[in-house]
């Protein structure tokens, strides 16, 4: 595909920028409040994305549904409705938007291998493009391979494709059942992985560079792709009995996590391909869901206007997000609002979470407290990411732009960081088994939330 030049605009926070066709959204003033950020502060705006449109344009089809960053950072992909993806690299918007950290998020790759297998080919800056991929875009992912993860499918000793070290791949989910492949370098089209009845609402790759990619669909089912046995589909997981819309992986690869249009959350087994629990909590289609860094808090959003953040391995609620106050009934919760949460993300850092909602508000949450820590206004929002550093949010509208925020910042503490690392590696149930003081294994649980 070839390289785009003029079609993006990208708007950095200035002054004029408020004047522009989004001059609707009422910005945050410039007089910004002292970092670390005080509870209801506005959050910084850093800048967007917009893409050209006609006049009188309101037609379905320009929606962003799905924003994603490169598991490496070099990265930012979106999709801009009618058909086209963007890769930018994630160097350049920080540039072209002023921000602090754009030479720290430029590329470090030097090379990169062939996806069919040949010679190491040298590359440059990372470059911009766009791709057309034939329907309009429900969902995205980028994957990274590791050669040591080899295909589940051992008995296949040829593969059409050699997925190097420095590989890089996107998955687009599309409105025709389909999900295609690209290479991020190039822009070339790999795969075309057809078995899909209706739409692919959302695709996620295993973490472990397995290249094992899980989409879900309105056909009610997930369906589990290795990449490294050129796409062939492993499974398909049924236990939904209405569309599929999100799903996540554990950090360790081994749980997956899938909501959809029903009140419960799924927990698969992604070792033995089983259904390991049903969470009951929500009150409305659950939406969006997450799992921490270290896999010990799981976060799903929720049209009943709540993020609830679970312990994953015990399946228990450990805390609540409220978006309308008072909380509504079971009754009103479970209808139409203007509370309903549309995305969910978790930070980097494993204490931020941001929720899109649609009240045309971005809240930035602590998992230290119940109220937000930080806001911005954002109309018609849709979805929204962390950065691989979790210094920016990037959330995505129905108008096809981009809008992204700086994250709040603070230092985490050094019990935060050993509980992190103690997790990464036990569960739940493993922590209450420790011959430790009650208060610290609480605190190992999240049980103080």
């Amino acid at each position: 595909m070839g390289q785009v030049v003029s079609s993006i605009t990208y708007i950095p926070l200035t002054r004029d920028s408020h004047t522009n066709r989004l001059s609707h959204i009422h910005h945050a003033p410039t007089d910004y409040a002292p970092w670390p950020y005080t509870k209801d502060c506005k959050a910084k705006f850093i800048g967007e994305l917009l893409v050209p449109v006609a006049p009188f344009d309101q037609k379905s089809g320009r929606e962003t549904w799905t924003v994603a960053f490169a598991p490496d950072g070099s990265y930012f992909a979106w999709s801009q409705g009618h058909r086209i993806v963007r890769l930018v690299p994630w160097s350049k918007c920080l540039k072209n938007f002023g921000g602090e950290g754009s030479n720290r998020a430029g590329t470090r790759r030097l090379s990169r291998q062939n996806s069919e297998g040949g010679t190491v080919v040298p590359v440059g800056e990372p470059r911009e493009h766009t791709i057309d991929c034939g329907d309009i875009v429900w969902g995205l992912a980028f994957g990274s391979s590791v050669p040591e993860k080899q295909s589940r499918c051992v008995n296949i000793e040829w593969h059409r494709f050699k997925f190097g070290q420095d590989q890089l791949l996107l998955a687009t989910g599309l409105n025709n059942g389909r999900i295609k492949i690209w290479d991020v370098y190039t822009g070339k089209l790999l795969l075309n992985l057809m078995d899909h009845t209706d739409i692919v609402r959302d695709l996620t790759f295993a973490p472990d560079g397995s290249l094992m990619l899980v989409s879900a669909s309105r056909d009610k089912t997930l369906r589990v792709w290795d990449l490294k046995d050129d796409g062939n589909m492993v499974k398909v997981l049924r236990s939904h009995q209405n569309w599929v819309y999100c799903s996540a992986f554990s950090p360790d690869s081994s749980v997956l996590c899938s909501v959809g249009a029903g009140k419960s959350v799924f927990l698969w087994d992604m070792d033995k391909y089983s259904l390991i629990r049903k969470l009951e909590g929500h009150h409305n289609d659950v939406v969006s869901c997450e799992f921490s860094p270290d896999g010990a808090l799981l976060a799903t959003a929720s049209y009943d206007t709540r993020v609830i953040i679970w312990d994953p391995h015990m399946g228990t609620v450990l805390l609540e997000l409220a978006h309308l106050f008072p909380p509504p009934s079971p009754i009103f919760a479970g209808g139409a609002n203007d509370r309903w949460v549309r995305s969910v993300a978790f930070c980097h850092d494993g204490r931020h979470i941001a929720s899109i909602t649609d009240d045309r508000m971005v809240r930035f949450w602590t998992i230290d407290e119940t109220s937000p820590q930080a806001i911005a206004p954002l109309t018609n929002g849709l979805c929204c990411a962390f950065s691989t550093d979790g210094s920016f949010l990037a959330a995505g509208s129905r108008d096809g732009s981009v809008h992204f925020w700086a994250c709040p910042k603070s230092i985490a503490s050094l019990q935060h960081l050993c509980r992190m690392a103690l997790r990464r590696v036990m569960s739940t149930q493993q922590v209450q088994t420790l011959p430790i003081p009650p208060r610290i294994r609480s605190y190992l649980s999240y049980q103080d939330l």
